[in-house]
């Protein structure tokens, strides 16, 4: 039958087994111009491994805020770039609220692409709580 099968509008199961309706971020938990990402590259802390480049800067902004840089020069396809954009979103979303005060890039590294989606999860989880880690150590320094 045809009504038998959600439609658009109903959502759709991500990559994560989350389905979507629509709980997105706002708009004030991203990045949106140039100048704001050029703020974070300029004076940022670093958290590396083999999935992501996450760069952190202070912000006086009340909440976290994220811009993705997710390059064709690392993932091709467009496919690619699209999941580990929702990817990144999504545990993003999940962590925001204990990541106050903070203007986050991230990019991906050629090893996202074949990883699976659980190891690039806990990869994002552990960015998180290093930069959480670094920047209470850096605050209590003050």
């Amino acid at each position: 039958m045809q009504g038998d099968s959600p439609g658009p509008t109903q959502g759709h199961e991500s990559s994560l087994g989350l389905v979507d309706v629509g709980l997105g971020l706002p708009r004030t938990a991203r990045l949106l111009d140039k100048a704001q990402f050029q703020q974070v590259f300029e004076d940022a802390r670093k958290s590396v491994d083999p999935y992501f480049t996450v760069l952190a800067r202070r912000s006086a902004h009340p909440g976290a805020r994220l811009g993705l840089a997710i390059a064709k020069k690392c993932a091709r396809r467009a496919v690619d770039r699209n999941r580990l954009k929702r990817l990144v979103r999504e545990s993003f979303r999940t962590e925001r609220a204990v990541l106050p005060g903070v203007d986050l890039v991230v990019m991906c590294r050629r090893d996202a692409i074949a990883a699976d989606n659980p190891r690039l999860a806990a990869s994002l989880a552990r960015h998180w709580a290093r930069i959480r880690k670094q920047l209470c150590a850096e605050s209590s320094s003050d």
